[in-house]
């Protein structure tokens, strides 16, 4: 197998009281999109600044191709780095920016000439050379940015919520520009962001991190469908945490949910099992849970039109309460009784945080 790119091998960082990296380790490889997924206050930025050399871990390596690079100053760890708020020069323009790094090289003026004109065009710039920085949009602004840390092709790429600042429109827009700019370069992204939506578009693989500890590594697939504890479930919008127990008898094993039982299997890794997860959209309703392994009765309190989709808010006859996330309109009324129909491979059982 090849070496990573990267390495954290129990990375620790304390400031005061607050903990934003408390032995993290984790693997990057070469040409990856890899994301630093989490709430604010869960060390992404700080992991992130660790990897920069921008500030300097407590205890642990970060290794770069095999080299400990603990002692390696900024500069000379070979990196690029882009930032929510640009970073870029306003007294320049937008060609001398992207180029700021290669004179600092010694590269020939036809070289920066070339490479200039190549990320320009990379990141859908080309024509823009003359423009001042402060004449261009934010989407812009940070397409300027993002060139100027890929032209002295850097081994890694690290973005610290590079779309934070943008509006919803531009920013869809970036993310995708960003996962071709990433697949033409071939060069590995490094992403913080809190954003659920942003790392599942856009990510080969996630790391979930709560309170300076990464508690899920997986591709965002399975990260989606199958969280691992209850704080990587809660989370992500539309997934349901709900109480639960595991029965174990001569008969086998039986998810106890809303004091209805469920023969299932478990392992032993989730012994002492409090919770189950259930993504909003697997969830049956009415005529449709006929059939299911399980059948809840509930109280449909409120339907939420979004688009595309309707929220039915429910709640169990043991008070829990969970959300159906369905695209079609249901001939079910607000205040009556419905049957909730779950079926056993959609449930997932929850870990210890």
């Amino acid at each position: 197998m090849a070496e990573p790119i990267l390495e954290l091998r129990h990375v620790r960082k304390q400031f005061g009281r607050a903990v934003p990296a408390d032995d993290v380790s984790l693997a990057i490889e070469a040409g990856e999109f890899f994301t630093f997924l989490g709430p604010s206050g869960s060390g992404k930025s700080t992991l992130l600044r660790i990897v920069a050399g921008l500030e300097q871990a407590d205890a642990g390596q970060v290794l770069l191709r095999g080299r400990d690079v603990g002692d390696v100053p900024p500069w000379r760890r070979h990196l690029g780095m882009v930032f929510q708020q640009y970073a870029n020069f306003p007294h320049m323009n937008v060609a001398q920016n992207v180029a700021y790094g290669l004179r600092r090289r010694g590269l020939s003026r036809g070289e920066i000439r070339a490479r200039v004109a190549e990320l320009l065009d990379l990141v859908g710039l080309s024509g823009f050379e003359e423009r001042r920085v402060t004449q261009l949009s934010g989407g812009e602004q940070q397409r300027v940015a993002i060139a100027r840390a890929l032209a002295p092709r850097p081994e890694l790429l690290l973005l610290d919520e590079p779309l934070a600042a943008l509006d919803e429109k531009i920013r869809r827009e970036m993310q995708g520009e960003l996962t071709k700019i990433q697949e033409a370069t071939g060069t590995t992204f490094v992403y913080v962001t809190h954003d659920q939506e942003e790392a599942l578009t856009m990510s080969d693989r996630i790391a979930v991190l709560n309170r300076g500890r990464c508690v899920q590594i997986d591709e965002p697939e399975r990260i989606f469908r199958f969280p691992r504890t209850r704080f990587v479930a809660g989370f992500f919008r539309g997934c349901n945490v709900l109480e639960a127990r595991l029965e174990r008898d001569d008969d086998g094993t039986a998810l106890v949910l809303a004091g209805l039982r469920l023969p299932l299997h478990a392992d032993d890794a989730h012994a002492g099992l409090q919770a189950v997860a259930l993504r909003g959209e697997s969830l049956l309703l009415g005529e449709q849970a006929r059939g299911a392994d399980l059948v809840l009765p509930a109280r449909l309190d409120k339907i939420t039109y979004r688009g595309v989709y309707r929220d039915y808010r429910l709640r169990l006859d043991d008070g829990q309460e969970l959300s159906a996330t369905l695209t079609q309109r249901l001939p079910l009324a607000e205040a009556s009784r419905v049957d909730v129909g779950i079926r056993a491979d959609e449930i997932v059982l929850l870990e210890e945080d």
